[in-house]
């Protein structure tokens, strides 16, 4: 029975097995004095700090979450917007694509001082920073699923001869789907990194949070700051995985990621 009790465990929460035996290893660690407390922190040290400070905490949170969702939701919007004009109109794809893959190959470190003069200290700055870093996954993922539709489908709906809008909208859209969320769904981690660097150079959120504390040498302060940011990210991941689910439940055909 206990055999079987373990093999489930192990076949259904593996993560949470891991994250487990992890923590309890960093608390012994910790326990036995082999690291100092200053340099490493224990787990529970770092919890009982993320309780007493939770007011500035979460409050920390909600800012970067505030960025994240702006910066997130604008470069989908643009993301796929510039891939369908890429996609429908190929001398503007051929112009301008190139400026945007040199573009995304540029640190968002290096440009956000850049980012504060033109948009100020504060969430402005933040959220640029969050869309920059997002946008060329959205925007690639899904001029790559409207360049691969299935062939055999294309013939096939060209047989009702529909018009070229008609054939973008009613076809390869639908089948970009899920290389769009599957866009999306990277570009997420990518938000979260981007707006705490953005909070670094202009203030605010988890990002200020952690730099002060790393000036105050409370690195169980920093700890708390990088596991609230770890939970945002996957928080945003689970959300984006849930509606991918809905969006194409009952659309087996459309799950090609």
């Amino acid at each position: 029975m206990k055999n079987t009790l373990r093999a489930w465990l192990l076949e259904r929460y593996p993560a949470w097995i891991f994250l487990a035996v992890l923590l309890a290893a960093w608390e012994w660690v910790v326990a036995q004095q082999w690291v100092a407390p200053y340099l490493l922190p224990s787990p529970t040290q770092i919890a009982q700090t993320t309780v007493e400070l939770w007011p500035e905490i979460y409050a920390a949170t909600l800012s970067t979450a505030n960025s994240i969702a702006w910066g997130l939701g604008w470069s989908a919007v643009t993301g796929v917007t510039l891939a369908l004009l890429f996609f429908a109109i190929p001398i503007v794809r051929r112009a301008v694509l190139p400026f945007c893959i040199f573009f995304q190959t540029v640190p968002i470190i290096s440009i956000a001082p850049l980012l504060v003069i033109w948009f100020g200290f504060g969430q402005p700055t933040v959220r640029a920073s969050a869309f920059i870093v997002s946008l060329f996954p959205i925007l690639a993922n899904t001029l790559t699923g409207l360049q691969e539709t299935d062939p055999h489908l294309k013939e096939l709906f060209k047989l009702y001869r529909p018009s070229p809008w008609q054939l973008i909208f009613k076809l390869q859209i639908p089948s970009a789907i899920p290389y769009m969320l599957t866009g999306i769904k990277i570009s997420a981690g990518l938000a979260v990194i981007g707006a705490i660097v953005g909070e670094f150079i202009a203030g605010g959120g988890l990002g200020s949070l952690i730099d002060a504390a790393r000036t105050q040498q409370r690195v169980d302060l920093v700890f708390s700051g990088v596991v609230m940011s770890s939970v945002l990210a996957l928080l945003l991941v689970f959300i984006i995985e849930v509606v991918s689910r809905l969006l194409l439940r009952g659309r087996p055909y459309l799950r090609k990621l």
